[in-house]
This record gives C-alpha cells, structure tokens and sequence, in this order.
C-alpha cells in the first residue's frame, strides 16, 4: 500500500506538471502578425513584402514593367524592347542591358527624423513603386550626372554595369500612369517619394529642404509626414542625406 501510494503521488505530481508546462507553453509563445500597412501594398512590384520587427521587408525582382530600348538582346525583348523615342537630341544608349536583380530592401516601420543625417551612397537607395531601384543624384562619387544622363531611356532609367535598371531622376512611366502627384515608392529611412506636383503647383528644388523634402499631408498619410519631391532640377530626388535613419538594401 504505501508503494503504490507513493506511485499515485508521483504520478499526480507528473500531470500536474505536465499541466503547469501546457498552460505556460501556450501564454508564452502566442504571436501576432504585424500587419503591412496598406500604403506599401501600392509597390505593384514587390514579389513579396511583409514586417519583421521594426522593419517593412521588400523583396524585388528590379526590372522595370515598362519598355526600354534597354531590353535588347535579352530573354523579354520580344515584348518589351522598345527603341528610344525620348525628346533627348543628344541621347546614347550605354552598353548595358536589363537583368533581374532580387532586392531584399529592410526599411523603418516607423520612420523618424534622424539626428545625425548620413549620407546616401552609390547604388540602391530606395525603391519604386513597380519595384526599380532609385539611385541618388551621382554618375560616381561626387561626379554629377551631366554626361550620363543623356543615356536615360524615354521614361528616365538605364540600366548600370550590373545590369541594374534604376532612376536617379524622375520616373515619367510612373508619373504617367500614377499622376504627377502620386506616390512613386520609399527610401530607404522608410520616407515617401512623391512626384514633382503638389496643390496643383510643379515643385523645384528651391521649394524643399536640404534633403529635398518638406513635411505635410499627403494622400497617404493625411495626418502629415515627411517626405521626398522629385523635381526636374538636380539633385532630382534627395539632396543632402537621408532625413531618417537608413535601412538596408541588399541583393
């Protein structure tokens, strides 16, 4: 009798435990999606996009849905190539081509305005709605666009000796498409970019800050933010930094 009294108490003292672990189990590992906020829904492009941690992750293919004279040669020219019919006198194709690319972009979920504003460097600094990398307002380190910019196709990309198709000026595919005050994507401190209009007047970079941006409300965001005015005079997208704290972009 007093072995099996000390087996049943073993026993209950195993299924208590058992029960304890069960019920701790599951208030310590429930989760909850962060859900994508629906303005980032508008990156068409995206093949894929959703939150981790602090951060919207943007994954992306790179290549532009519009034609180029830049199609050429590869595998979508039969439905893509299109041969320069800009208004660019002065237009040269560069010998590069359109290839994909698999951006992963991490930008802030909630974008702040940094306290020490770096500097955007060369390659991806944001991206655009159907999913093309922005570049900043440099051919090289410092060196302006003045010569490479008569190799932008006719709706203001080219692609680098990557084969990354970019725009490091305004994006006429979109802003036709879209409107000339619609947003055209994010850089990478998780700003917007928006086209050069707004309230109805054509924005030159004189009506912005350093970083060529200024806060307001948009249609997106119509309790204000901070964003980002292309314009058609340099520095065309960005001016002197990131306004916020950059994430990443990697491929």
């Amino acid at each position: 009798m007093k072995i099996k009294s000390i087996l049943l108490s073993f026993t209950l003292l195993l299924l208590g435990g058992t029960l304890f672990y069960a019920c701790k189990k599951d208030t310590t590992t429930a989760n909850t999606t962060t859900p994508v906020p629906s303005v980032y829904k508008k990156i068409y492009g995206a093949s894929d996009i959703y939150v981790e941690g602090d951060y919207v992750v943007i994954k992306v293919e790179g290549r532009p849905d519009h034609k180029s004279p830049y199609y050429q040669g590869t595998s979508w020219s039969s439905t893509l190539y299109e041969a320069y019919n800009g208004t660019n006198a002065s237009w040269s194709q560069n010998p590069n081509k359109i290839a994909s690319q698999n951006y992963t972009y991490k930008i802030p979920l909630n974008p702040t305005k940094a306290s020490n504003h770096a500097a955007t460097g060369l390659g991806s600094f944001g991206v655009s709605l159907n999913g093309v990398a922005f570049y900043n307002q440099y051919a090289g380190p410092s060196q302006p666009l003045t010569t490479e910019i008569n190799s932008f196709d006719q709706y203001g990309g080219h692609p680098d000796q990557s084969y990354c198709y970019h725009y490091h000026v305004e994006p006429t595919y979109l802003t036709g498409k879209k409107g000339k005050d619609a947003l055209l994507g994010f850089l990478l401190d998780g700003f917007p970019v928006y086209g050069p209009l707004e309230n109805g007047s054509t924005l030159v970079s004189a009506d912005l800050d350093a970083y060529h941006g200024h806060t307001g409300v948009t249609a997106d965001y119509p309790s204000g933010i901070y964003h980002y005015h292309v314009t058609a005079d340099a520095p065309y997208i960005n001016g002197s930094g990131y306004y916020g704290t950059a994430g990443t972009a990697t491929k």
